[in-house]
Order: C-alpha cells, then structure tokens, then sequence
C-alpha cells in the first residue's frame, strides 16, 4: 500500500493506525540547526486532540508527542526527524459489530475491494487520526515560516447554513468550533449540539489564510501553487472540494467585476486569492474548503456486508459531530508543508531557512 510519502524536498511519511500501538512521522529535509522542542509540535497537537471541547468527540487522548531521532541540543541535526505519538483510549470493541459490515460515507468498501483486507478498528490508515504525524511535521514547517514572517491562518467560515461574516483572527482559539465571528460562534455551536444530540452530523467550511508570502512562490502549468495546496488539503479526510478567492462565485461574475486591478500601490482586490498564473503575486493566500459531515453516526442506514446481503448499520462509538474545528490545525499544517517545500524549490542550491 502506497501513498503514505508527501512533499519533495520538505518531505514526510505518516504511519500508524486508529487503534495501532501509536501514530507519527518521520520528516525528511528539514535544515539543521532550527531551534525545536516537543513543546513546539505539542502546541499544534493540542489543538487537533479529541476531547479537547463539547463540540469534539469525547475519546481521550493526550496526544503526547515524543522526538526519536534528528534533534540534538534542542536544534534539528538536519537528518531525519522521528516524532510519535501512543495511542492510549482505544475501544476497539465497539467496532465488532461493524466488522463485516460496510460503513456508508467510510473507505471501508474501497479498501476492501482493492486490498481484498481492511482494519476494521476506526478505519485503520483511512482514519483521520493518521492526521496526527501530519500536524506533528506541520508545526515544524509553521516555525520555519515564522521566520521569514510568513503566518499561516485557518478557521470555520461555515457550520451548516450558518456562515461567518466578520474576521477576528485573536477569537479563533478562545472559541470551540473555532470561528473567528464573534457574533455567530455559539450559534454554530448550539447548532453542532443539537444535531450531536439527534445521533447525525454536520458538514462546514473552513478558510485559509496565509500571509506574508513573497511574490513569485510556483511554477507554471503543473506545479502551481494553488495545485500543490489543492493536492495537500485535498489529501484530508472527510475534505470535499476547493476554491480560491472569488472561487466559484467567479462564475457569477464578469471579467471586469473579478479582474484585480493593479495601482502603484499594488492590487486593488483579490478576487485571484493570491496567485496568478499558479504563481504568488504577494497578497495573502486565501482559499476555502467544505469539510463532508462526519460519517459515524448512530441514525440507521442501509448496506451489505462483506457476502453482498443487505443490512441495516448504526455506527457506535466516540465521534465528531462536526470535524472542522479540528480540522483546522490540520490544514494549516498541510498549507505550511507546501509553502515551505515550493520555497525550497525556489531557492534551490540556497540556505533560505
């Protein structure tokens, strides 16, 4: 099975599975001599944790990193860096009754079909705990971006029909769906409750904000910018589509509504999110993502077992029922990987970091 390498020359392989003996990731390509402690990557895991609010599942993990390798003194050596993670609070057996059923919105039938085997236990690698080794190796490429003044900003747009209008980025983390409205949080919040409650899910938009990246960061044709992100958030679970500034709205627009006009002073909108041409222009990065309601929930629904007879499943357990707060940790560690390997890529042959 592939599929578990991503990046080229900020390079990482996750490993691990839901209810495996741990989770983590080896990072390859990391410049030595960057200052970096487990507290560093700890920061970012705790806000991926489960448990960590009422809007979370209440599986109880810590979470709590451990470096095996490529640190030395409290700098990175320039080798390989081995972080991992135990996984501690599994309840395995509440997935024995599912065990030869296939889970509706869950990649039990495909990876039955390919592989002819699959792990049963929370999906085993298609869980979204395997997001833990990418988070792990994302607060790395956010402390090396910090350095250059290149900030990385995620946040829930949307829950439901309820959207954000107002952008207050110090709100973010003092809220639990992670909103940065002040106006419309507890809303989204009482509306994840109510549906948690009713045994469904919900689905939401999260937006990424990246700011202070210079002009000129991607290439041509294949490896644009917005491609390469578009792969990296793409790669989440549970992530459905994306689009970049005015997005699909551009289909409503006129050229001269969504052209950025240009003035000695700089760009006069950005409708383009960021970048031309899969080029960065030098205005912030901005794109949005649907996260698909969280598919374990205990409303009945229809499907066949592992000898095609048709049954009837309620999927028990500790879930979300929303995942876009946690999934916001998580994009932004994807969206720092990119910018910080297509920087690489740029400056090749040069000590940018």
């Amino acid at each position: 099975m592939g599929g578990s390498i991503f990046g080229r020359n900020f390079r990482i392989a996750t490993f691990g599975e839901s209810h495996g003996k741990s989770v983590g990731v080896v990072l390859d390509g990391c410049p030595a001599g960057l200052e970096l402690t487990e507290d560093d990557v700890q920061l970012e895991l705790n806000r991926r944790r489960p448990g960590q609010s009422d809007v979370s599942t209440p599986r109880d993990e810590k979470d709590k990193v451990e470096f095996h390798s490529g640190i030395f003194e409290g700098k990175t050596t320039g080798h390989p860096i081995m972080m991992l993670v135990y996984n501690e609070n599994q309840r395995s057996k509440d997935y024995s009754e599912v065990k030869d059923l296939f889970r509706p919105g869950h990649a039990d039938f495909t990876y039955t079909s390919k592989y002819g085997f699959r792990d049963y236990r929370g999906g085993g690698r298609s869980s979204a705990r395997e997001t833990i080794g990418r988070v792990c190796a994302g607060a790395v490429a956010k402390k090396l971006l910090s350095g250059k003044g290149v900030s990385v900003i995620a946040h829930v747009k949307q829950v439901g029909s309820i959207k954000a209008l107002e952008f207050d980025a110090e709100y973010i983390e003092k809220n639990p769906v992670r909103c940065a409205d002040r106006n419309v949080a507890e809303k989204m919040r009482s509306l994840i409750l109510s549906i948690s409650e009713q045994g469904d899910s919900i689905g939401a938009v999260v937006e990424v904000i990246i700011k202070g990246v210079p002009v000129g960061i991607g290439e041509p044709v294949f490896d644009r910018i917005e491609a390469e992100l578009a792969k990296a958030i793409l790669s989440i679970p549970a992530v459905k589509g994306i689009e970049f500034g005015s997005g699909f709205e551009a289909a409503t627009l006129r050229g001269s509504e969504n052209n950025d006009e240009i003035s000695k002073y700089g760009f006069l909108s950005n409708n383009a999110g960021g970048t031309l041409g899969g080029i960065t222009t030098g205005q912030d990065i901005i794109f949005r993502f649907p996260v698909k309601p969280a598919s374990s929930i205990t409303v009945p629904k229809k499907t066949i077992d592992l000898f095609g007879n048709e049954k009837e499943i309620v999927t028990r357990g500790r879930h979300d029922a929303c995942v876009a707060p946690r999934v916001v940790p998580v994009a932004e560690a994807m969206s720092a990987m990119v910018l910080v390997d297509m920087i690489m890529a740029d400056n090749a042959g040069r000590n940018l970091f």
